[in-house]
């Protein structure tokens, strides 16, 4: 007989040791390294005892034959079984680590299958994030006290995740508040792919002046008398954007492996295990990879990553793409840190820009001939590739050049649409029948109201068309394409893809475009796992899978819709180790050093997950939209008014509600 475990089985996850914790975390950090070889000889593996059992929970596996357990059994960084907590408890001995759940819901740890995680780490502790900020006013502090900390040269950035409409004012920032609040320090924020607003601090440290012709790609507006105001437009691509943001300064090495560190933690605080890179301007491999792959190096990845190689310059993305068939293949690295093909940008006369403050870009009409090019390399060499398609417009063309090379070089490996908005029927029957899969995102989330401004609301009800995609039976992955535009929060995916709502509340979705709660947790786990050829070792947990989960901070199966946005988790686990942990499992979590340098945004208050995790009203306003009591405690109008009601003129009290938020009203 098994001896008992040291640990009463009901322990509260405090008290279990760092002794235990980090010798069990050593174990799973290396078997994470040999998962794939070693797993089937692990099913068959009779007596052993498990190195961690999770118990007293509601475990939701996602595998179809046994879909809720109460446990959860770990072995060498792989799931050993899950079923009752009776029966899993036979699996422990004394070296077995024992938590009690609590009753808390565990999912599959999430995987993110279109994000920039390798070079949003770089930037993470230089961004002050507006994600989860109710108020303009208090987007406006924060902006004035970051400003206030930051030493020159450095500037204030604030790079995407926000929509105005998530405000209690529902309006943008004027250039007169961004320089009132910001004097001297530069300041640069992005919003969304359309615009870019910089302060005087900023125009001064760049050098544009009235005699500052527009660059290629954008617009510098400026005013009556030629002066530029501060605004620069993405007309028409975002090139001015990027281009503008790369000026800025970098943060030293080490601070971009402190940076890097700190948003893998914050990715895992919200459950993420698992991201699929998909590149980015200036990110040359394998140059730019130094960080990641130093983490790796010294066992510091906390999110596994699979990496996509994005053509960077004009005119010589194939000699990128022979470049990097000569020194890598797809699944090199280990089973944390790995090449995944070729993409998102495969030409850039291919990228068609996805602004909906703008109409859609018709694309060059030699984008087919450099396109087939590249896509008959990447097919000879078995290179699975994606490419980044937001109309159907475009991805007709993208099709046409596929099914060519297919006809002559058949595709063995797959390949990925990625984003797909207004994608049609045809198109996607296309993509299943060449083999591929389309990686969604939230980026409507961020963009509808602009999206319906501009094209109606009856064509944004399928956008991208999710529900029609599972229906014919296409691999259809989760993700954000976090960071520089929507947020890297899951949970707010998770919310759009369930309710079909938009942060700021509009109801972009009918019914049978609206996913339920299982099927939207599938495309973000089982779903992903495809993009990156892992369906067979990680989404669900089942013998045999990666130890990859999340315990949540409330009952995402169960909890009221508006309350799916602040879940986060209380405790994440990849490969089998404890990556994160906070309340009851607080002892648990790893140590990660302070964020440097020290006048980081990351130092001085909540990061958007502890702000959508907490559920408390802001310092200042709440938008009608966030889930609040009906009464306002300073004005007493009705949040919901301005959604449900027409304007009550008659009604002073509710009047500036139905504008948006009376509590920034005098």
């Amino acid at each position: 007989m098994p001896r008992p475990p040291k640990h009463n089985a009901r322990l509260r996850a405090g008290a279990v040791t760092r002794r235990q914790v980090v010798k069990g975390a050593t174990a799973a950090g290396v078997f994470a390294l040999l998962a794939p070889r070693f797993s089937r000889a692990q099913k068959q593996e009779n007596g052993a005892m498990a190195d961690v059992i999770l118990r007293n929970g509601r475990i939701t596996t996602l595998d179809r034959t046994n879909p809720e357990a109460q446990a959860i059994a770990v072995r060498g960084g792989l799931v050993q079984a899950v079923g009752p907590t009776d029966d899993i408890m036979r699996l422990a001995d004394s070296d077995t680590t024992v938590v009690d759940l609590g009753g808390r819901r565990v999912i599959p740890g999430l995987n993110d299958s279109h994000t920039h995680l390798i070079r949003g780490g770089l930037n993470y502790n230089m961004e002050l994030r507006w994600e989860g900020v109710s108020s303009l006013a208090d987007a406006l502090r924060m902006l004035k006290a970051q400003a206030e900390r930051t030493p020159a040269p450095q500037w204030v950035r604030v790079v995407g995740g926000w929509s105005e409409f998530q405000f209690a004012e529902r309006r943008m920032p004027t250039l007169g508040e961004i320089n009132a609040a910001a004097p001297q320090v530069p300041v640069f924020i992005l919003h969304l792919y359309g615009r870019a607003l910089l302060n005087r601090a900023a125009l001064r440290a760049l050098g544009i002046t009235k005699t500052t012709p527009n660059p290629r790609g954008g617009l510098i507006e400026k005013d009556a008398k030629g002066e530029p105001t501060g605004m620069l437009i993405a007309n028409p691509s975002a090139l001015i954007l990027y281009s503008t943001l790369a000026q800025g300064p970098k943060l030293p090495l080490a601070d971009q492996i402190n940076s890097t560190r700190h948003y893998m933690r914050e990715m895992n605080r919200l459950g993420i295990t698992s991201v699929i890179d998909a590149g980015g301007g200036g990110q040359n491999f394998p140059d730019d990879y130094t960080v990641i792959q130093r983490l790796h190096d010294a066992g510091q990845l906390t999110v596994r990553i699979a990496y996509n190689l994005f053509a960077q310059t004009a005119g010589e993305e194939l000699s990128d793409y022979e470049r990097w068939i000569a020194i890598t293949e797809p699944g090199a690295g280990s089973a944390m840190l790995r090449m995944n093909g070729a993409g998102e940008n495969l030409t850039w006369s291919a990228a068609d820009f996805e602004n909906f403050l703008e109409p859609r870009p018709d694309l060059a009409p030699h984008m087919e001939r450099e396109l087939e090019s590249i896509v008959e390399l990447l097919a000879t060499h078995k290179w699975p590739f994606r490419i980044h398609a937001t109309y159907d417009e475009s991805i007709d063309r993208f099709l046409t050049v596929f099914e060519r090379v297919n006809g002559k070089k058949p595709f063995e490996t797959r390949f990925i649409i990625d984003h797909a908005e207004t994608i049609g029927p045809r198109n996607i029957e296309r993509i299943k029948a060449l083999g591929g899969g389309i990686a969604t995102q939230h980026r409507m989330a961020f963009q509808g109201e602009y999206f319906v401004a501009r094209y109606g609301k009856a064509a944004a009800k399928a956008t991208p068309p999710i529900a029609k995609m599972l229906a014919m039976e296409v691999p259809v992955g989760g993700g954000t394409d976090a960071t520089r535009v929507a947020s890297y929060d899951p949970w707010v995916a998770l919310y759009w893809l369930t309710t079909g709502r938009t942060p700021g509340g509009l109801a972009l979705y009918d019914a049978e475009n609206v996913l339920s709660r299982e099927e939207a947790l599938r495309i973000w786990t089982q779903g992903s796992a495809w993009f990156s050829g892992e369906a067979d070792v990680k989404g669900a947990l089942t013998p045999g899978q990666y130890a990859d989960l999340a315990v949540l901070s409330a009952d995402y199966m169960r909890v009221p819709a508006q309350e799916i946005r602040r879940i986060n988790s209380v405790l994440t686990m990849t490969a089998g180790r404890v990556v994160y942990g906070e309340g009851d499992f607080t002892d648990l979590s790893p140590p990660l050093p302070p964020a440097s340098p020290d006048w980081s945004p990351v130092h001085t208050g909540p990061s958007p997950a502890q702000r959508a995790a907490a559920g408390a009203a802001p310092q200042f306003a709440r938008a009608c939209h966030d889930g609040c009591a009906a009464a306002c405690g300073i004005h007493g109008h009705n949040h919901r008014i301005a959604w449900d009601n027409p304007i009550p003129v008659a009604d002073k009290r509710s009047f500036w509600g139905a504008l948006g938020c009376s509590c920034f009203a005098v």
